[in-house]
């Protein structure tokens, strides 16, 4: 095991006078020990038995710690066995997963003024760690939807130079055009994701009538089941129109992707409290309570064996969820009371103009 203290010793923050022969003034010693009081990372101060001596104001707050009944065990004090692993394996840096905490802390270990004593140093890094953990996702999911149609495309291409029959060129050449097409559909979802999330699309204000824009929706759609509508007359609303009805859009096509032929879409827009409610139904086989927050993630899907053409790409609903924040509003998912799906459009209800 290697010892903490064959580096050079650093100062710390201490209520007792400070040891020969370094003599600070009483100025220097509390300067720094208000910065290091008021430092953005957690500090604790161990005993040559590693007993928490002192702590940080950030320390205390995120572990909950009470100056006066210090010093105690370390275990005790942060109720984190993994740190009291790392400080007595003399671990100088490592990685904590907290488990009581619930968060991933980098730490490391730094000798105390005094003999036997020992500076904990923990950084917050469960960000950090979440943000890598999704951009491995994002990497692996475009691979996997990438892979399918550029296969798809080469082997189509080898079949055109084998100088097929004319009925088959022509079916090799749809083919080629189908999966060029979901190709750029994945670029161009991936391309509006990245100006929503740098904040480069603006908002376009209209006023306008919410019965009206679901029947444009409907038109544009064109959906092969029933429709049951549920919208109160002369609702007018003012919101960036097209983003709004994106985002309906997208809900409308989800439910009749997962939807039995020949049953029914319901959708319901209504003034709740304060907020304008649409809700978009389908009679699917539902998704589990575990997926619900999940589906609204990019390249998310709760059934990966399902066709890539029958269930899209999962960029679909991301966008949505997306576009509803830049609107002001919320966008949430539950099950039907009487079976399948429902997903849920909030907005503030201030953007109605006839209430």
């Amino acid at each position: 095991m290697q010892s903490v203290h064959a580096y050079t010793p650093a100062v710390i923050w201490d209520r007792r006078h400070p040891i020969e022969p370094v003599r600070p003034s009483p100025q220097s010693r509390d300067s720094f020990a208000d910065l290091l009081e008021n430092a953005p990372v957690l500090a604790l101060l161990l005993g040559s038995d590693t007993h928490v001596v002192a702590a940080n104001r950030a320390a205390r707050e995120f572990f909950d710690i009470d100056s006066s009944r210090l010093p105690a065990s370390l275990v005790e004090t942060t109720l984190e066995s993994r740190l009291f692993e790392i400080v007595t394996g003399g671990e100088l840096q490592a990685e904590a997963q907290l488990v009581h905490h619930r968060r991933v802390v980098q730490t490391k270990l730094v000798p105390g003024r005094r003999e036997g004593e020992t500076i904990l140093f923990m950084m917050d890094i469960t960000e950090v760690r979440r943000l890598a953990t999704v951009r491995q996702e994002f990497v692996s999911n475009l691979v996997h939807e990438l892979k399918t149609p550029i296969t798809s495309l080469r082997l189509t291409a080898e079949s055109l130079l084998g100088d097929p029959l004319p009925k088959d060129r022509r079916r090799f050449a749809e083919r080629l055009v189908r999966e060029a097409d979901l190709i750029s559909k994945i670029i161009d979802n991936l391309r509006q994701l990245g100006d929503i999330e740098t904040g480069v699309m603006a908002i376009d204000f209209t006023t306008f009538d919410l019965a009206e824009l679901v029947d444009d929706s409907l038109a544009r759609l064109r959906p092969e089941r029933p429709i049951n509508l549920a919208i109160p007359p002369n609702l007018m609303i003012t919101t960036d129109r097209a983003k709004l009805v994106q985002a309906l859009n997208n809900l409308l096509d989800n439910a009749e992707k997962f939807s039995p032929p020949g049953t029914a879409i319901d959708i319901e827009v209504a003034v709740v409290d304060d907020e304008i409610v649409f809700s978009v139904r389908d009679r699917g086989p539902g998704i589990s309570p575990e997926h619900w927050s999940r589906v609204f993630e990019r390249f998310y899907k709760v059934d990966r064996a399902r066709p890539r053409e029958a269930g899209g790409f999962g960029l679909g609903l991301a966008i949505t969820k997306h576009l509803v924040q830049i609107l002001g509003g919320r966008i949430w998912t539950e099950a039907a009371r009487e079976g399948g799906q429902v997903f849920y459009i909030a907005l503030p209800s201030q953007l109605l103009t006839n209430v």
